[in-house]
This record gives C-alpha cells, structure tokens and sequence, in this order.
C-alpha cells in the first residue's frame, strides 16, 4: 500500500470519528449542556468539578470539508489557516497529539499568534497534560495579560496537576478577580481551591459572593454541595 492510500484511509477514519462523534453530541446536546460542560478534578480522594472557560472550535460547517482540510493540511505545511482547522478537526474528536500537531506547526507559521497559543494550551488541557497546558496560558498572558479565562484555566492547571499548587491556583484566581470581579467559573474554582485546602470560612465567603452576583447560577448550588458534603 503506497502513502497516499495509507493517507486517503487515516482520512476515512477520521472522518468516520467525526461523524460518530457529532451524532453522539447530538443524543446527548442536553445532558452536556445541563452538566454546564465541566470536567472532573481529581482533589484527593474526592472528584471536585472544575468550571473551565476555555473555548472549542466551532463544528457548523466543518463536516462536509474534513478530507479536503486534512489533505490541504498535508500538502500545504505552510498554510496557516488550514492547519489551523487540522488541529480544530483533531481536538474535536479527542485526538490531542495530532491536534496539538498541527495547532504547532501553525505556531511555526505565526508565532506571535496570540489565540494559536491558548488553542495549543487547551489541547494540552483537554489531553490532561497540564504542565504543558500552564506553559502556553502563561506565554499567552505575556501578551495579554488581561485575558480573564486563560488565567482562570491557568489557575485551573495548579489545581489539577500530579502535585498541585493550591497556592498558586488561588493566586491565579485572585488575579482574575481583579480584572472581573463577577466572573463566576473564576470564583467559583477559588471557592472550590479553599475547600481543597482545608479553609471552609474562606469558601463560604466565595459562596455568598457567588449568591450575590447569579443565585441562580448552576455554580452555585455545586460549590454549596462540595462544602456541605460529609
């Protein structure tokens, strides 16, 4: 079998991933979106939610262009949009390396491409390798520090690594307040963060702020659970 048709059928696979993927998001569109599209942390010896806001590729309209995409990815290396819709069509499909791939070379191509850099941060943050994941938030906020999701999701990344750094999570968290003080997944993993390290007055405290800002927010009743709980 030459390359091409080892090529042509990686693309047959791919585009078969995504199609059973969309049809699974479809079944299940109202359960994710009820679930506020989190992810678990694993604190301990409990499974604490983290509200994460870093963004996903958009699907509309991508489905009919895949093969053509992954093919012009292939043979146009130096192409920046199409590598970046490469990686998009990767991570969508939970395939981080490939993504992660193509998101790099497209940082070849752009380096000082700001959103290129939290695209390769979030394929490491949803690949669970969060070193990584920090490693790029904090070269994006070289640039724009302000960004209040890629310092929330950078704090994120202290608290869901092998050894976390509560300390430091909490201080990420801190910082994003200050830009937005009502930004609510922000407070609610900092409320969260206190509970992990033993301070429930603390949470409690992001727990009223939380109140008051949404009473109705889905964060706030998850974070009154996990202080509350036995």
């Amino acid at each position: 079998m030459n390359k091409q048709n080892i090529f042509f059928g990686v693309i047959g696979l791919v585009v078969g991933s995504v199609i059973g993927f969309f049809a699974a998001n479809s079944i299940n569109r109202n359960t994710i979106s009820q679930a506020n599209t989190v992810q678990n942390a694993p604190f301990a010896n409990q499974q604490i939610q983290v509200a994460s806001v870093k963004e996903q590729p958009a699907q509309g309209g991508m489905l009919p262009d895949i093969a053509a995409t992954l093919d012009k990815a292939k043979n146009e290396p130096d192409n920046f949009d199409v590598q970046i819709k490469a990686g998009d069509v990767y991570l969508q499909i939970k395939g981080f390396e490939k993504a992660i791939e193509f998101y790099q070379q497209a940082h070849r191509i752009k380096p000082d491409d700001y959103e290129t850099i939290v695209k390769i941060g979030n394929a490491y943050f949803d690949f669970r390798r969060f070193e990584e994941a920090g490693k790029w938030y904090e070269q994006a906020l070289s640039k724009k520090s302000s960004d209040t999701n890629v310092r929330t999701d950078l704090g994120i990344t202290f608290v869901e690594r092998e050894n976390p750094d509560l300390d430091r999570a909490i201080e990420e968290f801190q910082t994003s307040l200050q830009m937005n003080p009502k930004h609510e997944p922000t407070l609610y993993n900092l409320g969260a963060a206190y509970f992990k390290k033993g301070n429930k007055d603390e949470a409690n405290k992001i727990l009223t702020q939380l109140e008051t800002i949404n009473p109705q927010s889905q964060l706030v009743g998850r974070l009154q659970q996990l202080i509350t709980q036995k």
